[in-house]
């Protein structure tokens, strides 16, 4: 009985609120600074991150904003968006007293 039952952990997610549900998976679900380069044209990953945030803002009420991740996720899946550049690489200039 080392393991927690599944039951256990489900009471353990019926404590957590729905919003607080959906922010552990937007975290989850997030590419962190250091997969960046990895995975920031991973479309699965992409369309992932925003559907995990829309699903954040609709839960605070904030229809707009989830609808805009909801595009976002969608450009992802049909290809119609690609990564842009990173932003620590290409700009010439920034940084070097010009």
């Amino acid at each position: 009985m080392s393991q927690p039952s599944q039951l256990s952990k489900t009471n353990q997610l019926n404590e957590l609120s729905d919003l607080e549900l959906a922010q552990a998976l937007m975290e989850r679900l997030s590419i962190s600074p250091n997969d960046w380069h990895r995975l920031k044209s991973n479309r699965n990953s992409r369309a992932s991150e925003q559907i995990a945030a829309a699903m954040v803002f609709l839960l605070k009420n904030q229809p707009q904003e989830a609808l805009a991740r909801l595009e976002q996720a969608v450009g992802w899946l049909d290809r119609s968006i690609s990564a842009p550049p990173c932003p620590t690489h290409g700009h010439k200039g920034v940084g070097s007293g010009e």
